[in-house]
């Protein structure tokens, strides 16, 4: 096996899905600066991952009538799994994985608003390719993964799937509708506590308006789309109170407005809600614990480093992400598989290091429902419980049971893969253990693994040895408890 930094292989799993065997030989002897540098500045790899779909040698998709990742839900899923099994952008489609749960956005409810065909293509549609132009929501944590959260906030408060979501289609003058302003406040800025119930009706009145149209021919449900609609007359022109600052001033209202200008008060509203004094640690501390430790408090320092670095760059994610990889924190060996892998995260991980030939994205949708964790269906809008309760006995037997199903699948490749390492069933074991990128084991669980290696007769490296073997290792390999764990 190709020899891999220890701190590189932590960094792609906790910034990427791992290393896959066809990658290791690239990440092999690199320094972990240069290994920082290449997944931050991901816009310097090209973004082709999508023109493999189909191709020899990938993940396989499976599809009736035809490959739509627009407007067909298991498509948009299978898609997103095979992006993340073959990227060169893994921190790309690892911090769209964490704008997903930050932003969470169920399809159930959006397509109940917008129908089937238009909420797929408001969660997932790519511009290039659908002939609405439409940008899912996706595209839109994809894009904006390491750019500017202020701007992700506004756009996230124009995206279709999200006006649906938390009903900003009903958000008018006469009646306004809370939902949005109360999230856009508790869970993606400065969090519960800070703000008051009169700054949820002020911020309900700020986005009146903000609603959604549809832009396609009625008759072709295939084609129909939604896109984001302010609408003057619908907007409330009066001034809006907050008990904290809306404006450098110290201003705390809202100004009146006419409806054509009034598009403005959310604009203003993003913006102080984006350089509120509790947002930067907020998100500083969402950030540590999907990057360093979930099991410790997050370190104050660099929490505050964090925040200093997001204010200071006017919210620039990369800096604030770059200063999270280089800290000593990140890099710190002791905080190395300290957090439990969601499930998206084990299947593309186990993918990657076990192979996929022969293999379909569709195969693992199931599992992944089983496993607790549906792309594009987040139970509500605080997204997935993370951490240990993702480890039900139902989950982690889906856990179980995936790992034997691919295991079984790709004994041959495993085989031809794992003969030349066949000398001992320690060279074996070790082998696989590189190949899996396991944390170190205990002395008992690696004498198990050597038990159940030598069980049967004794040791002959033969091709139907290592083809049995190999697949039941890479079984019990994958459903331990080590392996849960990034």
């Amino acid at each position: 096996m190709p020899n891999i930094d220890p701190a590189v292989a932590h960094l792609l799993r906790r910034a990427g899905f791992g290393i896959s065997t066809a990658d290791a030989k690239f990440w092999s002897n690199r320094t972990l600066a240069s290994s920082i540098d290449r997944v931050i500045n991901y816009e310097n790899v090209s973004d082709d991952v999508d023109g493999h779909i189909g191709d020899r040698g990938y993940l396989g998709i499976t599809s009736k009538g035809g490959f739509r990742p627009s407007t067909e839900l298991s498509d948009a899923q299978q898609r997103w799994l095979f992006r993340m099994v073959h990227t060169k952008r893994p921190l790309q489609e690892k911090m769209a994985l964490f704008w997903h749960n930050y932003f969470a956005t169920g399809y159930d409810k959006v397509r109940g608003q917008l129908g089937k065909y238009a909420a797929a293509r408001a969660l997932a549609a790519k511009p290039s390719e659908d002939p609405s132009g439409t940008k899912g929501q996706l595209e839109l944590f994809r894009e904006s993964a390491l750019g500017n959260f202020r701007d992700l906030l506004i756009g996230v408060s124009k995206d279709p799937a999200m006006v649906a979501w938390l009903d900003g289609d009903t958000n008018v003058k006469k009646k306004p509708q809370d939902n949005y302003a109360r999230e856009l406040m508790e869970l993606f800025t400065v969090g519960v506590g800070v703000y008051t119930e009169d700054d949820v009706e002020a911020g309900a009145r700020v986005f009146t308006g903000w609603n959604l149209r549809r832009a396609d021919n009625p008759r072709v449900k295939e084609n129909r789309y939604y896109q984001f609609n302010y609408r003057a007359v619908q907007h409330d022109t009066k001034s809006k109170k907050f008990s904290f600052p809306i404006y450098g001033s110290g201003s705390k209202t809202i100004p009146r407005r006419s409806g054509a200008d009034g598009m403005q008060d959310g604009i203003d509203l993003i913006n102080a809600l984006a350089r509120h004094p509790a947002t930067g640690p907020r998100l500083a501390r969402k950030l540590y614990a999907y990057f360093v430790d979930e099991f410790a408090e997050p370190d104050a320092a660099l929490v505050k480093q964090l925040a200093l670095t997001y204010y200071s760059t006017d919210f620039d994610m990369r800096q604030v992400v770059r200063v999270l990889f280089e800290s000593p924190q990140f890099q710190d060996s002791s905080r190395y598989w300290r957090r439990y892998s969601w499930p998206a995260e084990y299947v593309a991980r186990l993918i990657r290091e076990v192979g996929w030939v022969g293999l379909s994205a569709k195969s693992a949708l199931v599992p992944l429902a089983n496993m607790g964790q549906t792309l594009f269906e987040p139970p509500d809008v605080a997204g997935w419980p993370l951490g240990q309760s993702w480890f039900s006995t139902g989950a982690m037997l889906s856990r179980m049971n995936f790992a034997s199903t691919l295991a079984k699948n790709q004994r041959y490749e495993l085989q031809g893969d794992a003969l030349s390492y066949a000398s001992s069933p320690e060279a074996f074991l070790s082998y696989f253990l590189e190949r899996m990128a396991l944390p170190p084991l205990d002395s008992a669980v690696r004498n198990e693994l050597l038990n159940y290696l030598r069980a049967g007769g004794s040791w002959s490296g033969s091709s139907s040895q290592v083809s049995t073997k190999g697949a039941g290792l890479v079984h019990l390999l994958g459903a331990s408890a080590e392996y849960q764990f990034v």
